[in-house]
């Protein structure tokens, strides 16, 4: 039964880890830079 709960959690975690990159690609974040082109050295735009 704990092993049940824990994959549970585990899949749950997953999930909202990928819809936040999903969002964070729609809003024209970039996984490798954040969005900061600042911080990449203008390769965002």
């Amino acid at each position: 039964m704990a092993s049940i709960v824990v994959g549970i959690v585990l899949i749950a975690v997953i999930a909202l880890v990928i819809r936040s990159m999903v969002r964070d690609k729609k809003n024209g974040k970039s996984l490798q830079c954040g969005g900061d082109c600042s911080k990449c050295g203008g390769h965002c735009h």
